[in-house]
């Protein structure tokens, strides 16, 4: 135990470099770039202190240039997965026991070195593997996952503070054990960040857990596995298992010993998960944790009083960054028409204006989306809008994968407010506007509120009455809610992110609240004078 009541780092977000043209730090990412794209690689399996090389294996390619090989990751067997499950709850008692001082010391190590050393090899390695231009993976793989590492453990500490009151008979404590079993970890591809906080938010607490990244960010997973192993995480704690995400998922949600999921991903994997986990539920030691961020359906809405260049500069960047392949990436727009031309010159301007291509020309402002599966499916959508009465493509709509999975920005303009590509999310960089008549302004609140997801919004207005409005309106249709910005860009510490409805559990990854779903609090009272008879005054003759 600590001999010392200890005073964590103050934390502070990363500051984002710039990477213009002639500073130092473009020239040590593109040089980290080179060397990582002209290298070959093979990921391996971690298990306690093993780095598994199965034979089972499945490439690694650019999807800015998919015939180039990266390298290869091995993929689980059931068998590797069981004895991760073995292999986590052995170490679970030894680092559930470790002082909290020793625990934050590991993370707080793992953001320096991502700040310092790796800090453009983990860049490079989202650039190349995700398709990230440059400020995408500074913002993502080096600030975001410093930022969680640091702030977690700031938030961590402010929770131990949390003491309830005693009286001078007896003294009353709590202490917020680690849950009791392991925690399975499931990752997306489009955040580096969100790969590095999900296993590690609860392993700061105490626990111990199954990391399944997804197939598509394996390259980058494999350098916070570095980064953790180099900052003294014992063997053991994090497990990194890749594979078939079904059989790794039905093995653990059947072990008796699952404890809690902590996942970033689809809204129907993760309905299909917590099914399966309550279809489990009489074999678990205790009631899991189910902490979920999901899809979303991001919108911006823009009130007449709005200015048309903000509202096109909101459209540009919440639409396309990262070829709209966020959680919160605008995906459809209501505008007034008598805004409509305007906002639409600004647009289809910005939209011609941006260079598309690999991420290492840094003159690139869009890369490729992620994988094959994904081009078809905004293909599929953006055929459907050339040919439907009630669509049309306003810029963009073209895609070629000859060489990369490119899909070019496209904006499309219907009349009708339940058009498909107002609904589905489609996870690409396309977004659909809806005109509404200006005087139709409460009517076209109900529409924006009427969605499956809540996850991020903005409004746009320089009515403050109608900011207001649309504020109190929409207080369910967004966990993330934005005043005159776009509805992308949380920032760990400033904006605590999560949604509900088919969005997520909204547990906010980045703030405190997500650290209280990792602990199972007791409650300890010591007595100082034990009563030594049973009656009470008021038993009195």
């Amino acid at each position: 135990m600590g001999k010392g009541v200890f005073q964590v780092p103050q934390a502070v977000n990363e500051p984002i470099k710039s990477y213009a043209p002639g500073t130092p730090e473009r020239e040590a990412v593109l040089k980290a770039y080179k060397e990582l794209y002209n290298s070959k690689i093979e990921v391996p399996l971690y298990i306690g202190s093993e780095e598994i090389k199965t034979g089972d294996t499945a490439p690694m390619n650019p999807p800015h240039d998919h015939q180039h090989h990266l390298g290869d990751y091995h993929k689980a067997s059931k068998e590797h997965v069981e004895k991760a499950i073995k292999v986590a709850m052995e170490a679970r008692e030894k680092w559930a026991n470790l002082e909290w001082e020793q625990r934050a010391a590991v993370f707080l190590k793992a953001a320096e070195l991502i700040a310092g050393p790796y800090r453009y090899k983990i860049n490079a390695a989202t650039m190349i593997g995700q398709s990230k231009n440059i400020f995408q993976a500074e913002i993502d793989s080096a600030c975001e996952l410093i930022d969680f590492l640091r702030f977690n453990v700031e938030y961590m500490t402010r929770i131990y503070e949390e003491q309830p009151e005693s009286s001078s008979d007896a003294w009353n404590r709590l202490e917020y054990r680690p849950l009791e079993g392991f925690v399975y970890a499931v990752s997306p591809f489009n955040f580096t960040a969100i790969a590095g906080n999900l296993p590690s938010a609860p392993a700061l607490m105490g626990n111990v857990g199954i990391w399944k990244p997804s197939d598509s960010q394996v390259y980058s997973a494999q350098v916070i596995m570095e980064v953790f192993k180099e900052a003294g995480l014992p063997d053991g704690v994090i497990n990194m298992v890749m594979g078939d995400p079904k059989m790794i998922s039905d093995v653990i949600l059947e072990n008796r010993d699952f404890a809690g999921l902590h996942f970033t991903g689809s809204t129907t994997v993760f309905k299909n998960l917590w099914k399966q986990i309550g279809n489990n539920i009489h074999n678990y030691r205790s009631y899991p944790r189910i902490v979920g961020e999901t899809g979303g359906k991001d919108f911006i809405i823009a009130h007449p009083s709005a200015r048309p260049k903000q509202v096109a500069t909101a459209i540009s960047r919440g639409a396309f960054e990262f070829q709209g392949q966020k959680c919160s990436a605008a995906s459809r727009v209501y505008i007034p028409k008598s805004m409509w031309e305007e906002v639409k010159e600004y647009v289809v301007e910005d939209v011609n204006s941006f260079k598309m291509g690999s991420p290492e020309d840094m003159g690139n402002f869009i890369t490729a989306v992620i994988h094959e599966a994904s081009f078809d499916k905004l293909a599929k959508f953006i055929d459907a809008a050339k040919n439907d009465s009630d669509a049309e493509i306003v810029v963009g709509g073209n895609y070629n994968k000859s060489k990369g999975w490119f899909v070019e920005p496209t904006v499309i303009l219907t009349d009708n407010p339940k058009y498909s590509t107002m609904c589905t999310e489609l996870f690409g960089p396309v977004v659909t506007v809806y005109l509404y008549e200006d005087d139709q302004w409460n009517e076209t609140l109900k529409l924006v509120d009427d969605s499956e997801y809540a996850l991020t919004g903005a409004i746009l207005s320089q009515d403050r009455y109608a900011a207001a409005e649309a504020t109190k309106a929409l207080q369910n249709a967004a966990g993330n809610f934005y005043i005159n910005d776009k509805p992308t860009g949380a920032v760990v510490g400033q904006q605590p992110f999560g949604g509900a409805r088919g969005s997520g559990t909204n547990d906010k990854a980045g703030s405190i609240l997500n650290l209280y779903r990792w602990i199972s609090p007791r409650t300890i009272k010591e007595t100082f004078v034990t009563p030594t008879d049973y009656r009470y005054p008021f038993l009195g003759e």
